[in-house]
This record gives structure tokens, C-alpha cells and sequence, in this order.
């Protein structure tokens, strides 16, 4: 048995209870401090480092962990190039002997760090991801799920603004609530997810279906873009490869489309559309005008779309070849007049179907933003 000394984002209670698998009423754990060290925020990250100081930290003391607990803090905390070392706690008066993650991994410090605003901003968001982190404990080496993080971080992000609510309409009534009897096995795990669910849901005459076996692609939220200028009268279009078309067989794998990219952490989906367009076409929004929010592909996917209309300055020499290289992007941007958006939508030549649903928004929208333009 270990004893360890928590100081930063573990010392929340939830996010605890997640990297060990068990209640809190299970866990063993005190208040404590650790006299001589300072906990700090770290420059441009979610976590914090401890430093030696004057002062005291103020943390969490676990007692009495096994093996099993202190592995799972181990692959936990892997993740952020933290090792464990040897140090001497007060617990209740008296000073108890623990170890402590610590990090040699060159962190700038940058002042003190609040757990209370930490957990503000980021607590729902970290437990989330920190659960399907361990899911993978035992299961894939702590470098895999390293490469992994940022699509990690994005499915909670999903499943966080799936918490917010729906804005859809489902006249039948029926809710989360009456799907019963979930089980859930992760087939595929890697930049996507694959999952194979068993359940039984309401039926329409109030019985209970049989069990169903359904596999569900596990994306992410994704933000998609079409910038417009309404006294130009014209949009922006990118063009590049795209793998799903390839494997279709598809004999044009470049792809028109409008700006896309995923939701990243604590990112709202208006700064997403802000920052992917400055990535893929160098360029700079005005308003945004909501369009859809909408699944891609609700039968099999987890795919769901924040379509805007940007209103934007598009010159003729707003065009050119961006992307980020250390995403492999190579995007060219293109520009259309309306009349061409139309007539290539009315051709079928546009078969990216969130830039056919904000072609024919801004078609029944159009007036109105020139009209204010």
C-alpha cells in the first residue's frame, strides 16, 4: 500500500473518482499539506505544476492505495510527463510520509493556480476526458493514448455541448430516457472511435423493443464555415483531399467544401469558425449568421454540424494554398459568385451537403444580408 499526495487537478473530487474507478467513499483521503512548495498555474495549459517554495501546497492526502490505484494515478498522470517522488505531508497535525507527482519537463510557471477556477472552466470537461483515458488502462500503452489526447478531448467537448440540450423536435416524445438495457464495447480506438452498442428502446405502442445491436462511429463536433460577401455578392470555397471519397472510389477525392474544422477544448463553436478560417484561407470573419445545427449521419454516427454564414471581405486576392502543415493540410480557396454557387447546386456539382444546405440558406437569406451590408 502507497500513500500520495494530490495537489492539483486530482484534489477534484469527480475527476478523482475517474482515474481510480471507484466513489469517493471508497477512497481513502485527507486534506493535507506539503510546507516548502508552492502549487503554480503553467503557461498556456489546463494544469498546474508544484515547485519548491516558501509556503505550503495544500492538497489531498490518499492513504493506503494498492497497486491497481496507484498504476491507474501512474497512466493517468503519464499523460503530462509527471513522476512520482518522495516527500513528507501534514495530515491533521501530524506528518505522514507520501509521494507526489513531479514534472522535469521544463513547465514555465505562470503565477499561482485556483483549483475553484480550474474546476470552473475545465472540471466537467477534464472528467470526461479523463474517462474514456482510463478506459484504455491496460488495454493500450500510455504513448498511444497519448496521440490520441486531442480527439480524446474532443469527444468530450461533444458530449458536453450534447449536455446543454437539444434544439430538435421529436413529436413522438420520447427522450434519453426511454432507451434501457444499454451495454457498450469499444471495437476501434484510435484518431476515431468505433463502438458496438446493445440496447432496447420504447416503442411507439409503449412496449419495450427486443434487444438491438447497433455500431456507432464516434466523431466529434465540428464547425463548418461559409464565408460570403454580400457587396461583392460572392463566397469562398476551399478545395482539398479528402480520404472518405478515395475510399468510396470516388474518381475526384478533392473536394470542394466550405471552411470545417473540430471543436478543441473550451473553444466555442463561434471561435472555432474564427480560427479554422484564418488556417485554411488566411482569413478574417465578420458576423456570423447561424445556419444549422444538425447530425451528420444520425443512424450510424455521432457526427454533428455548427453551419454558419460569415460575412467576410473577399477580394480577388484573398485567394491562395494554406493549411497547417503539422495537420498535412493543403487547401486551396477558390471564389464563386452567387449566381455560380446556385447554378453549381442546381447542377448537383456541390456534393458536400453542409455546403448545399448553406448555399440554399444564404439563396433564402440573401436579400436581407445585402440589404444590411
Amino acid at each position: 500500500m502507497k500513500n500520495l499526495f494530490v495537489y492539483g487537478t486530482l484534489r477534484h473530487v469527480p475527476l478523482l473518482e475517474a482515474v481510480l474507478g471507484k466513489a469517493a467513499g471508497e477512497i481513502e483521503m485527507a486534506p493535507a499539506t506539503l510546507e516548502g512548495h508552492s502549487v503554480f498555474a503553467v503557461k498556456d495549459q489546463d494544469f498546474p505544476i508544484i515547485k519548491e517554495s516558501e509556503g505550503a501546497a495544500q492538497g489531498l492526502w490518499l492513504g493506503n492505495l494498492s497497486a491497481t490505484d496507484v498504476a491507474r494515478l501512474e497512466f493517468y498522470e503519464g499523460g503530462f510527463d509527471y513522476d512520482l517522488a518522495p516527500v513528507e505531508v501534514r495530515v491533521e497535525g501530524a506528518h505522514r510520509p507520501a509521494q507526489v507527482f513531479k514534472s522535469e519537463a521544463g513547465w514555465q510557471p505562470d503565477g499561482p493556480w485556483s483549483l475553484e477556477n480550474w474546476a470552473q472552466t475545465y472540471g466537467a470537461l477534464t472528467v470526461c476526458s479523463a474517462t474514456e483515458e482510463m478506459s484504455y488502462f491496460g488495454v493500450k500503452p500510455r504513448a498511444e493514448v497519448d496521440a490520441m489526447l486531442p480527439m480524446i478531448k474532443a469527444r468530450a467537448i461533444a458530449q458536453q455541448l450534447a449536455a446543454q440540450g437539444s434544439l430538435g423536435e421529436s413529436p413522438g416524445g420520447m427522450t434519453r430516457t426511454d432507451v434501457r438495457d444499454v451495454s457498450v464495447t469499444r471495437a476501434y480506438a484510435k484518431y476515431f472511435t468505433l463502438d458496438d452498442y446493445e440496447m432496447a428502446f420504447r416503442r411507439y405502442d409503449g412496449t419495450q423493443s427486443a434487444p438491438v445491436k447497433r455500431a456507432v462511429f464516434v466523431a466529434t463536433d465540428a464547425v463548418i464555415v461559409l464565408p460570403y460577401d454580400p457587396v461583392r455578392d460572392r463566397v469562398l470555397l476551399i478545395e482539398q483531399f479528402r480520404p472518405g471519397p478515395f475510399a468510396r472510389g470516388d474518381d475526384l477525392p478533392w473536394q470542394l467544401e466550405p471552411i470545417a474544422g473540430r471543436i478543441d477544448a473550451n473553444e466555442a463553436p463561434q471561435e472555432t469558425a474564427r480560427r479554422e478560417a484564418q488556417e485554411e484561407a488566411g482569413l478574417a470573419l465578420g458576423a456570423l449568421h447561424e445556419v444549422s445545427k444538425s447530425y451528420a449521419s444520425p443512424g450510424c454516427s455521432t457526427e454533428f454540424y455548427h453551419i454558419y454564414i460569415a460575412i467576410a471581405d473577399l477580394p480577388d486576392e484573398v485567394v491562395g494554398v494554406s493549411g497547417l502543415e503539422q495537420e498535412a493540410e493543403d487547401i486551396r480557396s477558390f471564389l464563386y459568385s452567387f449566381e455560380e454557387l446556385m447554378q453549381m447546386t442546381d447542377e448537383m456539382k456541390l456534393v458536400n451537403a453542409p455546403l448545399v444546405l448553406a448555399s440554399l440558406w444564404l439563396a433564402r437569406h440573401r436579400d436581407r444580408l445585402r440589404a444590411s451590408a
